[in-house]
């Protein structure tokens, strides 16, 4: 009898199904860079320069000297780590800038810096302890967690559909005998990064408020992209006063570290006295915090934004006339392909190319609509979005399929 675990016949089994993934090292953050094979244990053996869609880095940010300074000066400054939970002795005067610069961008009273965007969806969550969640039936994995540990119910709508949302929170009022006294919160990206759509915000805030429910939103994929300040799709669109709970991250756009949640003081108040993804975890690291202020500085004063969209335009372009077809409509272009294996040779065509664009296959996507998510980023010069384009032009070729 044993009552161990059998992890090399659960790695067999991802094998099997072509679901085993490895870590390829890369020698630094950039348009362009060297790559290794997983070395396992071992030091990693940089290979030839290869160009990276790959990237969340959409601003470019996280090789930019002045953030690199300011990430610097942080360590300098006040230090390499936080030293302990905020809540003891790793609140900085760093952190409160950040956090005040971010309220300030978001339209919002206050805001908080968790150590992950994750940490943040699944502490908010659960801080809130909603009756139900009505969620997005493609919502990142961090919001899947925080449903799964922090709300009573969970109730997922199609994907970007606020006709089923409101149909969905009409069987609740049927069928619920207390549901006039739950509290519901609708959560929903407001970018998806598989699909690189747009989620309807002011459609789904019509049907919340119709039911007096709250609305969060995940602006991972949007923080420092949209609107005139780089707040956000809910910026873009006008409805900051129509948002409960605003969230995003520092890793993607601001080349950083790190989550936030803005919102109105009670909501920031009760967050870092419940959440416990803040309150236990030790403060992010001070170089994390300095780099991302003055990434957030950069995205709201500076061309990056405009330079990204450029780059957009001319990669969709591309790839459409080089016959692909293209879905989204932000800063992630994913390449419909259909088929698993058709996918993955893509992909490995492209790469012979020089041209880092990962496959994406269920169960991350739906079954036959296996992809290539390429994303450019404002680092991209136009010789560089043009190389994408041929090499994926020249692969399609070796692809039979396709």
């Amino acid at each position: 009898m044993s009552h161990g675990f059998d992890l090399r016949g659960r790695l067999r089994e991802r094998g099997a199904d072509d679901l085993r993934r490895h870590l390829d090292p890369a020698e630094s953050v950039g348009a362009r860079t060297r790559f290794a094979e997983d070395p396992k244990g071992g030091s990693p053996d940089f290979d030839g320069t290869e160009l990276v869609f790959a990237s969340n880095d959409y601003l470019g940010l996280a090789g930019d000297d002045r953030v690199q300074r300011a990430a610097a000066a942080a360590a300098r400054t006040v230090g390499t780590g936080a030293g302990a939970s905020r809540l003891v002795t790793g609140d900085t005067h760093l952190h409160r800038a950040l956090e005040r610069d971010l309220a300030d961008c978001k339209g919002c009273e206050r805001a908080l810096v968790f150590s992950s965007g994750y940490a943040a969806n699944v502490g908010t969550i659960d801080a809130l302890a909603p009756d139900v969640v009505f969620s997005d039936a493609l919502n990142h994995a961090s919001i899947v967690d925080g449903c799964r540990i922090g709300a009573s119910e969970t109730v997922v709508y199609d994907h970007c559909d606020p006709d089923d949302l409101a149909a969905e929170m009409a069987e609740r009022e049927r069928e619920a005998d207390d549901a006039a006294d739950e509290s519901w919160l609708v959560v929903t990206d407001t970018v998806f990064s598989m699909d690189g759509d747009v989620a309807p915000l002011e459609r789904l805030c019509d049907v919340a408020d119709e039911h007096g429910a709250w609305v969060m939103v995940d602006e991972a994929h949007a923080t420092g992209l949209f609107g005139d300040d780089g707040g956000g799709v809910v910026q873009r669109e006008g409805l900051t006063d129509r948002i409960d709970v605003n969230l995003g991250t520092l890793s993607k756009a601001l080349g950083s570290q790190g989550g936030y949640v803005a919102g109105d003081g009670d909501l920031i108040e009760h967050l870092l006295n419940a959440a416990r993804t803040f309150v236990f975890s030790t403060g992010l690291a001070p170089p994390a915090v300095g780099a991302a202020r003055e990434a957030l500085r950069i995205a709201r004063e500076g061309d990056r934004r405009e330079r990204l969209w450029a780059n957009v335009d001319r990669l969709r372009d591309g790839l459409e006339d080089a016959g692909f077809e293209v879905l989204g409509d932000s800063q992630i272009l994913p390449v419909l392909v259909g088929d698993r294996d058709d996918a993955l040779a893509l992909e490995r065509a492209v790469r012979e190319r020089g041209v880092v664009a990962p496959a994406i296959r269920p169960p991350t996507v739906p079954e036959g609509t296996a992809r290539i998510r390429v994303a450019p980023t404002a680092a991209h010069a136009d010789e560089d979005v043009d190389a994408c384009v041929r090499a994926f032009r020249e692969a399609r070729e070796d692809v039979d399929a396709l």
